[in-house]
């Protein structure tokens, strides 16, 4: 029996000046672990002088972590918990939303310079008994992020006997490798849901081809190696599972009704601007035709 459960390939999707691939949530597998939304920025070339519409102006968010990885480029993070923080390749930016916390996203060295920009925004949903908890932001550089191997880094959780020191809320994992042709990686078997997403190249796993673009769905407990047919950059992922979740807009909760309560306080301008960013706003989209699904 395979191991594979399903494979996803990405969605492309024009944020206004650059495209992402959307890989979760997906309609037959909604959430890897509490891995629960994962977008593939770019990769994409900006020239000098790009219009401030391509940056992600201030916006909110309930009862998540993101996780933002850079291959190239930079972003400016500013947050309503006071935090100003250039991310570039290799670092973490980790911002947990708990009750609620503001930031925005800006492309302004790309802005000076131009340049490439390449990564991968993850959201992180929350245990329940953790979902209201106090807003946070915490930037870790690359050298403090542990290497497994030669070409491998955990991002984040704990896997291959290591511990990443980003302070997450629930067992997972999330790993960087970067593999030359015919180089193999083993996937964790410990935890219960767990995912491979080819961001660069091709692999061979389970006898099948999968391509740049794709997410790897695993079973339980099945052993996986995954084989580089060319060079690519693999990442790995998953954790334990936390239940149902909603998700509307940027808000993800185990509730409904505490989705519907932080649109009306976003609506209703009762949550706080970036301290450094509070000029602008992105305002909360027209209404769904239909309610939120519960997310599992």
């Amino acid at each position: 029996m395979s191991a594979v459960e399903v494979a996803i390939t990405q969605r492309r999707r024009d944020l206004g000046g650059f495209e992402v691939g959307r890989i979760l949530p997906f309609a037959k597998r909604r959430m890897v672990g509490p891995f629960v939304f994962f977008d593939h920025m770019g990769p994409v070339n900006f020239p000098p002088g790009i219009p401030r519409t391509v940056d992600v102006r201030p916006h909110p968010h309930i009862g998540l972590s993101t996780l933002t990885y850079l291959f190239a480029g930079e972003i400016m993070h500013r947050d309503s918990v006071g935090s100003e923080q250039p991310i570039r390749p290799g670092e973490v930016n980790w911002m947990t939303a708990g009750r609620g916390i503001t930031h925005s996203e800006r492309f302004e060295r790309a802005r000076r310079e131009g340049g490439a920009m390449h990564g991968i925004q993850a959201w992180v949903a929350l245990p329940r008994e953790e979902e209201d908890t106090d807003p946070a932001f915490s930037h870790h550089p690359s050298d403090t992020l542990p290497l497994i191997d030669k070409g491998m880094r955990l991002i984040a959780g704990e896997a291959f006997g290591t511990r990443a020191p980003v302070a997450v809320h629930s067992p997972l994992f999330y790993v960087h490798s970067e593999l030359s042709a015919g180089e193999r990686i083993k996937m964790p078997d410990h935890y219960r849901e767990r995912a491979a997403y080819i961001a660069v190249g091709a692999a061979d796993i389970e006898g099948e081809r999968f391509s740049a673009g794709q997410m790897v769905v695993f079973a339980a407990g099945a052993p996986v190696e995954c084989r580089a047919t060319e060079k690519s950059t693999v990442m790995l992922l998953g954790g334990e599972p936390l239940g149902a979740r909603y998700i509307e807009w940027n808000f993800v909760s185990s509730s409904k009704e505490r989705i519907e309560q932080a649109k009306a306080d976003w609506r209703a301008g009762r949550m706080k601007l970036p301290d450094l960013d509070n000029a602008e706003f992105i305002a909360l989209p027209a209404e769904p035709a239909a309610p939120a699904n519960p997310m599992s």
